[in-house]
């Protein structure tokens, strides 16, 4: 889960003796801080000085801090169901098959165990990867559960790694280059690389390499495992003595080959082998990774992401992120913020998602590119590590906004709600096209093993602190519960979300000052309230803002926060006919086999309040609605159902309840209609000031030509002749 590997700080605070009324205020979105195209100077490819010093204080800037995962546990709920299932997944798995392909690549005995399959096979060059994310899955487990059996397995498959690595060095069969090469196949393919082989004689070595050090990072960071610790230290020797001495031109070229280049993490882990170790070589090694043709370009705000492959590139600015706190080279930082930019909004899918078979299609194609295979699972994993990342740096609002809509549409969509003791039932591609299926399974694929990690860590960034201390990020409404030993404060969150976007905040225990921050949802346009043991907080909380609630806080106290959900449609960028509906934060599919995109039409049914629940109806069951004759369905729930996650808006004539005008319902160049853009400043209060708001609009359709003088008066007499009062 890369957690920051700084050691925690125990912090000291005077409670105050008398509690005082809150105050509240709110917080504006932060603006983040995108210099002009050009604005920074240079590329981050010089040399940096690197001491323990240095690694020792690399978080001392940022503003907010995580909390570690095993402070926050899981309440009861979806996020805790799904959860359990890959619990179950993790207990039952048998840990001789995670290791039987390292095993054999060091002529140690498999003991019988046949490898996990699909990419996880004696003979698979991306063999060993699934392992590493296994590593993890099993850390986080250790740290969310406590539960002694899985520190023992986790233990002995740390053990069996470390057997590995020395069976490698002693006789390996060729010999590594370093004795701290570990791997489940030989060095050749990390030799071939250098001589710029490509996909698929060779499959990404670096890829797996990564998911091997990162598995035992979080072994050590997460479960306390201190020979994990030494066994990717010595991993980080290795590195650096295959890629110390390469010249620049060589890495670029290395890193610039499709699926053999590709590298995930290893800038990042990297750099969290040396915030451990304080070795410089392992800083110099994280920064042979510089890709530096897209982080040049990206740092100068230049779009190149078109036709390159999403997952290859989102991993590496996260590891930018890192080696900025330990270089402090702004276009580090610079390059991810931008880059997080060309992604998020501009190339993301209603459920969170990002890509057309696994790579980035023009800046702002949506509509054009809904198919089968869209929105990898691991892409949507590796911008929910980055976007967490920018918020720890700079605290903008729509960084959680994004977190949300990526961990409650896609992520928590992306498990089967099915138990397996012998497969992650976990999504590879989830498809925004009409009438596709989810596929389960993914046994020994990359989002099998990112699959796996995504439902031990959903807590994780449900709360944040200040660096001092004094303030407390409230960034997500799942069921949880906090612990935060160096306050004092047990804090716990009630809520049956997604269901419902009401919540509570309770001090079970502890007392003292403290900011209490709560994220404004972008969606909660329909009311944010705040009552504090009963009173109404009266402030102005804005979407996508945080609100901040300031007091000494007592054993007892109560936060209410009630965020109403309501129907809303969001456009495809590309075309704003494509749309997705959502309720509140939850993306709704229409369940349905058709091939081709279902038409809606939903304003002939509005009234005065401009409402879609007027146009669409409440179902059996809980979030489930009903239009055209089509069940309406939250995404999360995950079957192997046909579904609509776009359809066609068919809104051809101007129309007010039974008053047809019969005027065509032109769009102006932004695509949006007359029908459009008059419902957007819906409600009205009366049937005069809607009456009003038509004539206003149809005067300036007049005026642009996008209506004849005998249009707009046939709008205004049907708008005039139609009572839309209903429902107010």
């Amino acid at each position: 889960m890369s957690q920051p590997p700084s050691r925690r700080r125990a912090l000291r605070f005077a409670a105050g003796a008398a509690a005082a009324a809150p105050l509240v205020h709110a917080v504006p979105r932060a603006q983040a801080a995108t210099p002009a195209p050009g604005a920074v100077s240079g590329t981050a490819s010089g040399a940096a000085s690197s001491t323990a010093s240095g690694a020792a204080s690399a978080q001392a800037a940022w503003p907010v801090r995580p909390f570690p995962l095993d402070q926050v546990a899981l309440g009861e709920g979806v996020f805790r169901r799904k959860r359990d299932l890959m619990l179950d997944y993790a207990r039952s798995y048998p840990a001789d098959r995670v290791l039987a392909v390292f095993r054999a690549n060091a002529g140690l005995d498999t003991r019988g165990a046949r490898p996990p399959g699909g990419w996880e096979t004696s003979v698979g060059n991306l063999r060993g990867h699934y392992g590493g994310h296994f590593l993890t899955l099993i850390a986080q487990a250790c740290a969310d559960t406590g539960e002694a059996a899985l520190k023992v397995k986790l233990d002995y498959l740390v053990d069996a790694l470390g057997e590995c690595q020395r069976a490698l060095a002693e006789h390996g069969s060729p010999r590594p280059s370093h004795p701290g090469y570990l791997a489940a196949y030989p060095e050749t393919q990390f030799i071939q690389l250098e001589s710029y082989t490509t996909y698929p004689t060779i499959w990404a070595p670096y890829y797996t390499c990564h998911k091997i050090m990162r598995g035992l990072l979080d072994a050590h960071t997460l479960a306390g495992n201190e020979q994990a610790l030494r066994i990717a230290s010595g991993m980080g020797d290795w590195v650096h003595s295959r890629l110390g001495h390469l010249p620049r031109a060589q890495l670029e070229r290395m890193w610039s080959i499709y699926i053999a280049g590709e590298y995930g993490g290893m800038n990042e882990v990297m750099a969290d082998l040396y915030a451990l170790t304080g070795s410089p070589e392992h800083l110099a090694a994280a920064r042979c990774f510089d890709n530096t043709t897209l982080l040049d370009a990206c740092a100068e705000d230049r779009d190149t992401l078109e036709g390159k492959h999403a997952n290859q590139h989102i991993p590496q600015f996260t590891g930018y992120l890192r080696l900025f706190d330990h270089t402090g080279r702004t276009e580090y930082a610079t390059a991810a913020r931008n880059f997080w930019g060309m992604v998020a909004g501009p190339r993301t899918y209603s459920l969170g998602g990002t890509g057309q078979g696994e790579m980035f299609r023009a800046r702002n194609a949506i509509a054009a590119t809904l198919d089968d295979k869209n929105a990898e699972t691991c892409a949507t994993y590796n911008m929910l590590k980055l976007s967490r990342q920018l918020f720890f740096r700079q605290p903008n609002p729509a960084y959680l906004d994004y977190y949300e809509r990526g961990l409650t549409n896609h992520i928590l969509a992306s498990r089967r709600d099915a138990p397996s003791a012998t497969s992650p039932e976990v999504t590879y591609f989830v498809g925004m096209g009409p009438g596709v299926r989810r596929e389960y399974d993914n046994t020994g694929t990359c989002c099998g093993g990112t699959g796996m990690e995504n439902h031990t860590k959903c807590q994780d960034s449900v709360y944040f602190r200040s660096a001092d201390g004094s303030a407390l990020y409230v960034n997500l409404s799942l069921a949880s519960t906090l612990r935060w030993p160096e306050r004092g404060f047990v804090i716990e969150q009630t809520s049956d979300y997604p269901a419902e976007g009401v919540r509570t905040l309770t001090f079970r225990e502890g007392s003292g000052r403290l900011d209490v921050k709560l994220r404004v949802p972008a969606w909660a346009t329909a009311g944010f309230t705040v009552t504090v043991n009963g009173v109404r907080q009266r402030a102005g909380a804005r979407p996508g803002s945080y609100l901040t609630l300031s007091g000494n806080w007592r054993r007892g106290d109560r936060i209410r926060i009630s965020a109403p959900y309501r129907l809303r449609v969001e456009r495809a960028l590309d075309d704003p006919a494509v749309q997705s509906l959502f309720y509140g934060p939850v993306l709704l599919v229409a369940r349905s086999g058709d091939t081709g995109f279902r038409a809606f039409s939903f304003y002939k049914d509005f009234t005065l309040r401009g409402d879609l629940a007027d146009a669409i109806e409440p179902g059996d069951r809980p979030m489930h609605f009903t239009t055209h004759g089509l069940t309406l369905a939250p995404f999360h729930l995950a079957d192997d159902a046909p579904y609509h996650a776009y359809f066609t808006r068919s809104e051809p004539v101007v129309v007010f309840g039974a008053a047809d005008s019969g005027v065509p319902n032109r769009a102006r160049g932004d695509g949006l209609t007359f029908l459009d853009v008059l419902w957007k400043q819906a409600p009205f209060t009366t049937s005069g000031r809607f009456v009003r708001a038509v004539r206003t609009l149809a005067d300036a359709w007049l005026s642009d030509g996008r209506f004849s003088r005998a249009e707009r008066d046939k709008v205004v007499a049907a708008a005039a002749g139609t009572d839309l009062r209903g429902g107010q």
